[in-house]
């Protein structure tokens, strides 16, 4: 395998299962990683956790990753469940670790797995360490560094590996952070874990009352992504016709949400970050709020009625979970189904965020949906909308070379005002609550289109504009 087919986004190192994901890369992944924290901590004790999604084989993949590390004398915290992105993040924290490596590839296609690796703060690695452990691979692969590795049961009988279930602490703390009993009191809850790891959790949170469909581990997740799109949750939304208060979901991995009103809407990520900011200031929290460049100014319009600064990142949960870091946070997320709160993780936790929507309904006996109107009805309408375009690599380096050369100064009838380029391309509109926003796949021949507007029709007219004006359709 040529080096440059193992290398880390956003979220560590993806592959197909057998085709790239194979045991021999993950053992490649996973000395770059062991060498990593060497470089870091020399001779120092080294301890991290090691987990693993409900993926096929992905508790082979992490014991295999587990022995790598074992080899290399660093001591291993070994889930034997599998186990949330959010809790293994927890357990690096809580128990003063060094790091995390964790087998999934959290909402992506079935045929998918991946490995991720967490640093000390517990939140994804960010570009510096990512581009250390790629040139590790690449100095694995030629020869030049040398793989160590154990053996499973040697390793647990001489303490480097030891297995622990990592969930008490963490439905302890989110226990802390959420009104349970108020929801429990108040509302009838419907849950989708999309057979992925959030079936281990939630009902020992909510207790015997929550009702539950896909409760179980399926490595096909019903034959289609774990991802808590509106498309994947129609069983859920059956469950709320039929009598919940509220329908949530999480992704295979957890660290992603989705969540159905009593109204039978759903709410995006964009409408709910909003509402969280809102509530949680209302419970006395004080900090700033965090959202990626492509995320709803939803939060924004909130923030200023609140006098609550708030702070855009790139995309990349990495680029928040740093601001986590460095100050006093309210809420932090992406439009892509990530969220997390001061105080807790500077890592996605799709749990939390399931729970907090049941507890913004709960303390407010009003739907989410009454909700948002209400505080649009201070801030202005919101709408939002992404479209993803497949284009052939001349038409996606065309189009980079033109947006390099020169923006348009117009998109449709409105004006350009200002330009961010801090990832992508963001153009702010003459027009109050509205921008249109280009992404490029770092992967894959994809470009994103992001608009925002006050109201569908406008959303229509200026994706319509930009398609044209960008040669997209």
């Amino acid at each position: 395998m040529s080096p440059d087919k193992i290398s880390f986004g956003t979220a560590g190192w993806r592959g197909i299962i057998s085709a790239d994901f194979t045991f021999e890369n993950v053992e490649i992944v996973s000395q770059a990683i062991a060498d990593v924290l060497r470089e870091k901590y020399g001779d120092s004790e080294i301890n991290i956790a090691a987990g693993y999604d409900s993926r096929f084989l992905g508790e082979e993949f992490s014991k295999a990753a587990a022995c790598v590390l074992a080899g290399n004398g660093i001591g291993v915290i070994y889930s034997p469940f599998d186990v949330p992105t959010p809790v293994i993040s927890h357990c690096v924290i809580q128990k003063k670790l060094q790091g995390a490596v964790n087998i999934t590839a959290s909402h992506n296609p079935p045929e998918y797995s991946g490995i991720k690796f967490s640093p000390s703060t517990g939140g994804p690695a960010l570009p510096e360490t990512t581009k250390n452990i790629e040139k590790n691979i690449k100095e694995i692969q030629s020869g030049s560094r040398q793989l160590k590795k154990t053996d499973y049961s040697k390793a647990l009988k001489e303490g480097l590996i030891v297995e622990e279930d990592f969930s008490p602490p963490y439905i302890e703390k989110i226990k802390k952070l959420v009104d349970i009993e108020l929801i429990k009191s108040r509302l009838s809850v419907a849950y989708d874990p999309m057979f992925g790891v959030g079936r281990h959790y939630m009902k020992r949170i909510l207790g015997g009352q929550l009702q539950v469909i896909n409760d179980k581990r399926d490595v096909l997740f019903g034959g289609h992504r774990p991802e808590p799109a509106e498309e994947y949750l129609g069983g859920l939304k059956k469950l709320v016709a039929g009598g919940a208060d509220i329908g949530i979901a999480t992704d295979g991995d957890g660290d992603r949400f989705g969540i159905i009103d009593r109204s039978g809407r759903y709410i995006t990520a964009n409408q709910l970050l909003g509402l969280v900011l809102y509530h949680l200031h209302a419970k006395g929290m004080r900090g700033v709020g965090v959202r990626s460049v492509m995320t709803s100014s939803f939060m924004d319009a909130v923030g200023e009625m609140l006098g609550v600064e708030v702070i855009e990142t790139p995309v990349g949960f990495k680029y928040i979970g740093d601001v986590f870091a460095k100050q006093d946070m309210i809420v932090g997320g992406e439009e892509s189904g990530g969220l997390t709160i001061g105080g807790h993780l500077p890592e996605k936790d799709g749990i939390l965020a399931c729970l907090l929507a049941a507890e913004i309904m709960a303390a407010s006996e009003k739907t989410l949906v009454e909700l948002i109107e209400e505080i649009q009805k201070q801030t202005g309408s919101f709408e939002t909308v992404r479209k993803n375009y497949t284009l052939d690599e001349d038409q996606v380096t065309r189009l980079k070379e033109n947006l390099s050369r020169a923006v348009p100064g117009q998109i449709g009838s409105y004006k350009v005002k200002e330009v961010v380029t801090l990832d992508g391309y963001k153009f702010i509109l003459d027009a109050k609550n509205t921008w249109a926003g280009l992404r490029f796949s770092g992967t894959e021949p994809v470009v994103r289109l992001y608009v925002e507007s006050f109201s569908p029709d406008e959303i229509e007219k200026i994706s319509a504009a930009a398609e044209k004006e960008f040669s997209l359709a």
